[in-house]
C-alpha cells in the first residue's frame, strides 16, 4: 500500500513510500537535504519499516529535536498501524 505524508518542522515537506510485507519501497522525500534523502531511501529499499524505526527514531537535525528520518520513524509507525487495523488507525499531524 502506498503512503504519502505532509511533514513540518523539518526541510523535508512530504514523504512517500510503500509498505510490502512490512517492507519499505520507493522511498521518497519531497524537498529537504536531496543527496542524503537519497541516500536514505537507497538505504531504506526492502528493509523492514520495524529495524527502520528501531533505527531512525530520535535522530536530531542540528538544534531541532526531530529529523528527516525521525519524521519518517513516526509515518512508518503510522502506516504500519493503519495496515494492521485500518478502521481504528487515525493519521496524526506529524
Amino acid at each position: 500500500m502506498k503512503h504519502v505524508y505532509a511533514l513540518s518542522g523539518v526541510c523535508s515537506t512530504e514523504v512517500s513510500f510503500e509498505l510490502r510485507e512490512g517492507a519499505v519501497y520507493g522511498l521518497r522525500f519531497a524537498h529537504g537535504c536531496d543527496g542524503n534523502l537519497k541516500a536514505i531511501g537507497l538505504l531504506a529499499e526492502g528493509m523492514e519499516a520495524a529495524e527502520l524505526i528501531r533505527r531512525l527514531k530520535g535522530v536530531c537535525c542540528g538544534r531541532k529535536d526531530t529529523s528527516c528520518p525521525d519524521r519518517l520513524a513516526r509515518c512508518l509507525e503510522q502506516a504500519l498501524a493503519l495496515e494492521r487495523e485500518p478502521a481504528r488507525a487515525q493519521a496524526a499531524p506529524l
